[in-house]
């Protein structure tokens, strides 16, 4: 039987947890640590009795802060040595809370995987990262198919894009905006890289799901600067604006 896989926890749940005072002072003494924390060092450092630090720790390490381990404090080994004991750490994950949903981490690994094959190639940058989007659009793709469960739909792509930030709807169209641009900062400061770049990335992802829509670049400063558009004859959804004249 198959465990069923544990849902990562939602940022700002992490980042409200630290709200708690002696949550936030047995976080931050464990970060002071640099290294394994047992629960009687913690309790002995924060003044709070033993069971509240392991309760405040364990918590902390649910929710991916905090690292895990056992460990025999005393150095001894071997029988009578006791049993291990229960350790923290500061979690080697990164935490972050951004709204509306930034992703600044997606376009500088594209970025950096572009100037590294320019380094090594000659050519040219632009046209590289250009690549490197669309092979990262293949992977996404990927993701909306299986959000699909093998059959692609306007739905998974939504579900997908939604995911990662883009805030989906539709229009009275049936066109597909996105309200949120995840590379704000950049997209306002080198439009016309990044731009390029979430286009060669959503068409490919699109394509490579097998959905019925076309990746269309059209620049605006309130959204993002792709919208996905239905194939004629797809039988994608009928225009709102139909809908409205016949009722």
């Amino acid at each position: 039987m198959t465990t069923p896989a544990v849902p990562d926890p939602d940022p700002i749940d992490v980042v409200a947890a630290l709200g708690d005072p002696n949550r936030r002072l047995l976080y931050e003494h464990v970060v002071d640590a640099s290294g394994w924390v047992g629960r009687d060092a913690a309790a002995a450092a924060s003044g709070l009795r033993r069971g509240i630090t392991a309760h405040h720790l364990d918590r902390l390490a649910e929710l991916g802060l905090l690292e895990v381990d056992y460990q025999r404090l005393s150095g001894r080994t071997g029988p009578g040595a006791g049993r291990p004991a229960k350790v923290y750490r500061r979690a080697r994950r990164d935490v972050d809370v951004s709204l509306p949903p930034r992703d600044y981490a997606l376009p500088g690994r594209l970025l950096a995987d572009a100037l590294v094959r320019a380094s090594t190639t000659g050519e040219d940058p632009g046209r590289l990262l250009d690549d490197v989007a669309r092979r990262e659009g293949v992977a996404l793709g990927a993701a909306m198919a299986v959000e699909a469960d093998g059959t692609p739909s306007t739905e998974a792509v939504m579900a997908t894009l939604e995911t990662r930030g883009f805030e989906p709807t539709r229009d009275d169209n049936g066109t597909i905006v996105l309200r949120n641009c995840p590379f704000h900062e950049l997209a306002r400061s080198h439009t016309a890289l990044i731009c390029g770049m979430n286009h060669c990335l959503l068409t490919a992802a699109v394509e490579a799901a097998g959905a019925a829509l076309d990746a269309s670049l059209e620049p605006d400063d309130d959204v993002c600067c792709v919208r996905l558009h239905h194939r004629p004859g797809d039988g994608g959804p009928e225009p709102t604006s139909a809908v409205r004249d016949r009722t």
